[in-house]
């Protein structure tokens, strides 16, 4: 959605200072103080996500956290896929979800060539985010969660090992017989399999791509339907279930996580939603968010549990 709306001074201070790891009030919060010091009362949120299991403890995160600073929440977690979350913001719908940087350059301002420079791709994201759309991204988490591949047990033994992006193509195109799973947005996606292809010099015959729910494809793969399958880097499926991952020397592009969040919204308490998203951003390198997702997808633990023991361990709500 193109806006015409004028942003206020807040909305457009925030574009510059989004790439800090926190505001002061929310390093304070992420050593132990409590998201209670930011006041949220008489704001009404509506939180989104997608529908996968980062993205559904990523959305319960913020709405446990807007709830302790006094917020009413309408949760709407659980969504859909990247183009449903993002119509409901446009849309308001929604006032905030968990955003994706690669997602953001390349899906939904449509651009090319990203930055491999995690502030310098959030930045040019978020300014034009901002102008074009009227969308403030605000943090950025340590962890990236881009795409990748694994390979199944039974194949990775075979091989004597683990594959890189070249060697798993070369094995796709030398025995026609190989089934690679993927989620249905990515042989289409610009930040999908078209890198893959690029970068190695071979495509994927359609014969062999088998298309799978996302949470399908971890499961079949451990299982050997699969030979490989399209996975999220930070899952912490894959090594719950003995998957290999294939060494990526840095095809995929980057995912770190921002909140997004329509200005008209993040105009009505700037400071309290910066301090508190950074607060919730700050610990999550990729081996705290896999755990976290293990716990989800592995575990079976409901991710709104997970969500607020997360808050509570980090000293972020009682």
């Amino acid at each position: 959605m193109r806006s015409s709306k004028k942003f206020s001074l807040l909305a457009i201070g925030a574009v510059s200072a989004l790439t800090l790891s926190g505001c002061a009030a929310g390093t304070d919060g992420a050593s132990g103080g409590a998201l209670a010091e930011y006041d949220l009362s008489g704001i009404t949120v509506s939180v989104g996500s997608k529908d996968f299991d980062e993205q559904l403890v990523l959305g319960e995160m913020m709405v446990a956290a807007f709830e302790a600073a006094g917020a009413t929440v309408d949760n709407k977690v659980n969504l859909g896929g990247t183009n449903v979350a993002r119509a409901a913001l446009e849309s308001g719908e929604i006032d905030i979800y968990m955003e994706y940087n690669g997602t953001g350059w390349t899906v939904h301002l449509g651009q090319e060539d990203p930055s491999f420079d995690p502030e310098v791709l959030t930045s040019g994201v978020a300014e034009r985010d901002l102008a074009e759309n009227g969308i403030v991204w605000v943090g950025r988490s340590p962890f990236n969660n881009t795409y990748g591949f694994v390979s199944s047990p039974e194949l990775t033994e075979a091989n004597g090992g683990g594959f890189t992006l070249t060697t798993m193509m070369e094995y796709v195109q030398a025995n026609p017989d190989t089934i690679v799973c993927m989620e249905s947005e990515f042989p289409s996606r610009p930040d999908g399999l078209i890198l893959t292809e690029t970068f190695t010099g071979i495509d994927l015959p359609d014969n062999q791509q088998r298309i799978l729910d996302t949470g399908i494809i971890y499961t079949e793969t451990a299982d050997n339907n699969c030979d490989f399958g399209e996975v999220f880097t930070t899952d912490g499926r894959i090594p719950a279930l003995g998957l290999t991952l294939v060494e990526d020397p840095g095809v995929n592009i980057l995912y770190n996580v921002s909140g997004n969040i329509r200005s008209d919204k993040y105009n009505e308490a700037p400071e309290a939603f910066d301090g508190i998203i950074n607060a919730i951003l700050e610990p999550l390198d990729n081996v705290r968010m896999a755990e976290l997702n293990g716990q989800v997808s592995a575990e079976g633990e409901d991710p709104a549990d997970v969500a607020r023991q997360f808050l509570v361990d980090e000293g972020l709500i009682d």
